[in-house]
């Protein structure tokens, strides 16, 4: 999608190192000591909750939010540096466009804003437009073209002037299946360029497909950090989980999966074993407690599970 960036980074450093970084708003602490380093070619997720202080890491990075502590280095460059916001690119979860503009004089102006101009600005809107997959729509205005399209979009006028870091801040947020997974090959396609990306998510399965690593975060803090395989490994080792529905009071039901030493999720019991043969003895107790039994499954866990482990909460909660 896009050609080399006109900037000299140096490739033994880090795209991204953020070192103990805190932001306070009043009482409240939103990112609370985070540490983490960006590989280069590498996509980061940030996994988390609404609220967990995912947005404000990525506005501290761009410069949107002033940290109280802490220091933000884009390869090797303090982040207010202009190498630094030259090598960066931000799609924000807002959409950042003008209706009243057309796609192509929106990526004029944002190509503008980055200092392109003559044949190279040229050159960008048309290779972010075909990224895009909007080719066909450049002359017609933003605010007559559906949610995925500016979606899109907001993607390429982020990426316009071709930086080696992207920031995705929760990019699919309110669009269709159709459209996310559009936005899903986009970003494929920068992956395969080489490009290295924060992305922000609150969905498992986009963490799953577009991730290397995944760090989870929840009240501020990463919690966990490393790939799929490595978080399941180091929440459950070898262990399998059984999910259980049971008919009857609900409220005396979690108290039994409580003592049982499981968890209450979506209306059902969910239980870590060692040994399938362990679901026998589960099964029994409930019965003798005197509980329904409507079905039962046996699954490995993912990283959904790993988030109820972690946090105990819902991802969405």
């Amino acid at each position: 999608m896009l050609s080399p960036p006109a900037i000299s980074v140096a490739k033994s450093l880090p795209p991204l190192r953020v070192d103990a970084l805190v932001k306070r708003f009043g009482e409240m602490t939103a990112v609370d000591g985070i540490t983490l380093e960006l590989h280069s070619g590498e996509c980061l997720g940030l996994l988390g909750p609404n609220g967990a202080g995912k947005s404000t890491l990525i506005r501290s990075i761009v410069g949107r939010v002033i940290p109280d502590a802490g220091t933000i280095s884009v390869f090797g460059a303090q982040a207010d540096s202009i190498s630094a916001r030259t090598a960066l690119g931000w799609v924000p979860q807002d959409l950042a466009l003008y209706p009243r503009l057309t796609c192509r004089e929106n990526l004029q102006s944002f190509g503008r804003y980055h200092g392109l101009g003559g044949l190279a600005l040229d050159q960008a809107v048309a290779q972010c437009l075909g990224w895009a997959t909007l080719s066909d729509r450049a002359g017609e205005l933003v605010q007559n073209i559906s949610g995925g399209m500016k979606r899109r979009l907001n993607m390429a006028a982020g990426l316009i002037h071709q930086p080696k870091l992207a920031l995705m801040d929760e990019p699919t947020v309110g669009v269709d299946p159709q459209s996310r997974n559009h936005i899903f090959e986009m970003i494929e396609t920068l992956r395969g360029e080489g490009m290295s990306i924060i992305y922000t998510t609150h969905y498992m399965e986009e963490a799953e497909r577009l991730c290397d690593r995944i760090a989870i975060v929840d009240h501020g803090k990463i919690i966990a950090l490393g790939t799929r395989t490595d978080l399941v490994r180091n929440a459950f080792g070898s262990r399998s989980q059984v999910l259980a529905r049971f008919a009857g009071a609900q409220d005396c039901i979690a108290d039994w999966i409580a003592q049982r030493g499981g968890q209450a999720v979506d209306g059902s019991a969910q239980f870590t074993i060692e040994h399938p043969t362990e679901i026998v003895g589960l099964l029994e107790a409930a019965e003798k407690a005197g509980f329904e039994l409507l079905d039962v499954s046996l699954r490995k866990p993912n990283l959904e599970s790993v988030f109820l482990r972690l946090t105990g909460r819902e991802l969405r909660d």
